[in-house]
């Protein structure tokens, strides 16, 4: 999350992707460095999944992905 601070202080659009798993500590760590940064959570868990898998979810993710980056505001 200290990279997503640094992209927005350059104006540049940032986000993340994670597990549902973390959303807690996502809201944490984001509320520890005064942001709230868009974010788009996925299935968990991830690392049992197969190549297969990923991809399938991966592809499900991908307008949540382009939404997370076009739909933000720039100055």
């Amino acid at each position: 999350m200290h990279d997503i601070v640094d992209l927005e202080a350059r104006g540049l659009p940032s986000g993340f992707v994670a597990s549902r798993e973390f959303i807690e500590a996502a809201a944490a760590q984001g509320k520890s460095l005064g942001i709230k940064p868009a974010s788009l959570f996925v299935a968990h868990p991830i690392q049992d999944r197969t190549d297969a898998e990923m991809a399938q979810l991966a592809r499900a993710a991908m307008q949540g992905v382009i939404a997370l980056v076009c739909d933000q505001k720039s100055d």
